[in-house]
């Protein structure tokens, strides 16, 4: 049983701190949230390392936004629908096209820097979207981008206060009301941070899995803190593995953007051959969980560990022009973009489902708010689109900030203890580093790219060998990462066991059709309630 609460503390007996908001986690969902709050409220913005590691800043491709005269929401709309598989939330997606342009604007006037082309601002265009709508930033560093300008002005707000490699251990919630939160300082000091609103913004799991574009920050705090306080958990088993990472020996995976093949890439298997055409229409411009088992099923049919990606008929001068990050990444390690065929495979990338929300962002529990990859809004379903993610965290921002400003004021609430857990006597026996590898290969093994029931439940069975680690006194960060892990790892496996069918970013061999008479449908777990289903409501009809 996952507890309530990770550790035993006294409220009473630790410092206690005040503030209108609290947002956690600084990628784009959290820096965009907290200046948006900043103009009328008083932040406390906590990261677990600084403002410049989340996975905003490794995000390449771009944005999404209709910004072109050739484009239409209508058309964004039914490219996200699609991609979706039928589990978007048909209003989420609605709001999105139609808000997002806005919020580009916004992140524009904060001082973002995208590229122009002709004096207006370039687009590309990405897997499953039919038109160019790709904002970017130096070439093929757009998250970069957006992180320093939304930084620098963090930086610059007197209402902003930034507390740097703080962890959050768990959520204070009274009578189904988020008071605040239980934070431990650098020094291992703990203080109760009471906040008339938090926000999560800490991004999303792909450090479940053993390979991974995301940085060691994504240990799924959110999603777990949130769990052990009450919310609503969305869609877990929907994880998206990019296909194209790099896969060199003796290189950390690196992600090649999905603007490459946007730009004209061919994907060609060990034996130089170009092989989409025998797995979807669009060839290498398919959503992305299609390429991603294209790629695994060539692995396997040679042999090999990874394919290859090839812009070589592209001219070098584009190349450079447009990525130059990965361009001077593939040169570090002695390849040539312009030259060489790059080797590749898929890597877990993003979570696609989350803590559920409504359509301002606010969750199952008064006063606690969602935004960015640990939410799930609805706008993604089973398959998130390409460059959504940037757009969504700015749109539902903004939603969530209106709605915290519609609140009345909470003043500060004396709370006497968190209840305890009398087993916790002892730390850890056993290494974290060590059991978070063991949890990585679980998760690699059985709830990959592709999947079944066999072995689904063993990786439940290998996951649930460390539910007595949660007896332990847990006191460190990679404690409190692990236990989060472990968490999510059981949500994701769990959830997946139920899905008996195959959609978006879950694919099971045993059941290896999309089946809507049967689950056209979210999976929700509470810790009250266990795990249920929901099935996707037009108009109060099933669908």
């Amino acid at each position: 049983m996952i507890p309530r609460y990770l550790t035993d503390t006294d409220l009473s007996a630790i410092p206690h701190y005040h503030t209108d908001v609290i947002v956690i986690g600084a990628g784009i969902a959290g820096l965009y949230t907290a200046l948006q709050a900043s103009e009328t409220k008083q932040v406390l913005l906590i990261t677990k390392k600084s403002l410049l590691d989340s996975n905003t800043r490794y995000a390449q491709g771009g944005i999404a936004a209709v910004i072109s005269d050739d484009d239409s929401p209508e058309y964004h709309s039914q490219d996200t629908l699609a991609a979706g598989a039928g589990l978007c939330s048909r209003e989420a997606v609605d709001i999105l096209v139609h808000e997002g342009p806005a919020g580009v604007q916004d992140l524009i006037r904060m001082g973002t820097k995208f590229d122009l082309e002709n004096g207006e601002i370039a687009l590309t265009k990405e897997g499953a979207h039919s038109q160019r709508r790709i904002l970017h930033a130096n070439g093929d560093a757009t998250g970069a981008e957006i992180v320093r300008a939304l930084s620098e002005e963090t930086k610059r707000s007197e209402n902003i206060e930034l507390w740097d490699d703080h962890i959050v251990i768990d959520l204070i919630t009274v009578d189904g009301e988020c008071r605040g939160a239980l934070v431990q300082k650098p020094d291992g000091q703990r203080i109760y941070v009471q906040g008339s609103a938090t926000v999560l913004c800490t991004g999303g799991t792909g450090q479940l899995f053993r390979y991974t574009t995301n940085p060691d920050v994504a240990t799924g705090d959110g999603v777990a803190i949130a769990y052990r306080a009450g919310a609503d958990i969305q869609d877990m088993e929907f994880i998206q593995f990019h296909p194209t990472v790099l896969f060199y020996p003796g290189a950390p995976r690196f992600l090649i953007s999905e603007a490459v093949r946007g730009e004209g890439a061919y994907l060609r298997n060990i034996k130089g051959e170009r092989f989409m055409e025998k797995y979807h229409p669009q060839l290498e411009l398919a959503p992305r969980d299609v390429v991603a088992r294209a790629i695994v099923s060539e692995i396997e049919e040679t042999g090999s560990s990874f394919i290859y990606l090839d812009i070589t008929h592209e001219s070098e001068e584009m190349i450079k022009h447009r990525f130059p990050t990965i361009y001077e990444t593939c040169l570090g390690i002695g390849l040539d973009l312009t030259t060489d065929w790059i080797p590749v495979a898929p890597a877990a990338h993003y979570m696609m489902g989350g803590v559920k929300t409504d359509l301002h962002g606010e969750t199952n529990i008064k006063r606690l708010f969602a935004c960015g990859e640990v939410s799930s809004t609805g706008v993604h379903g089973a398959n998130r689109l390409a460059s959504n993610s940037l757009s969504e965290a700015i749109v539902f921002g903004k939603r969530i900030i209106r709605r915290i400003q519609s609140l009345p004021s909470l003043g500060p609430v004396i709370l006497d203890y968190i209840p305890s857990h009398n087993l916790r006597l002892e730390p850890p026996k056993q290494a974290m580093v060590e059991k978070r590898l063991k949890l990585q290969k679980v998760m690699v093994r059985y709830a990959g790219v592709r999947r079944d029931e066999r072995g689904l439940k063993r990786g439940l069975e290998e996951l649930q060998r460390h539910l007595p680690m949660f007896d332990s006194c847990l006191s460190r960060r990679e404690d409190y990462e692990f236990a989060n892990l472990l968490t999510c790892a059981l949500l994701t496996t769990e959830a997946a066991l139920r899905r008996e069918e195959s959609r978006g970013g879950h694919y099971r061999e045993d059941y290896p059709l999309r089946s809507d008479e049967q689950w056209l449908k979210h999976t929700v777990f509470n810790r009250e309630c266990g795990l249920t289903e929901e099935w996707i409501l037009n108009d109060g009809i099933k669908l």
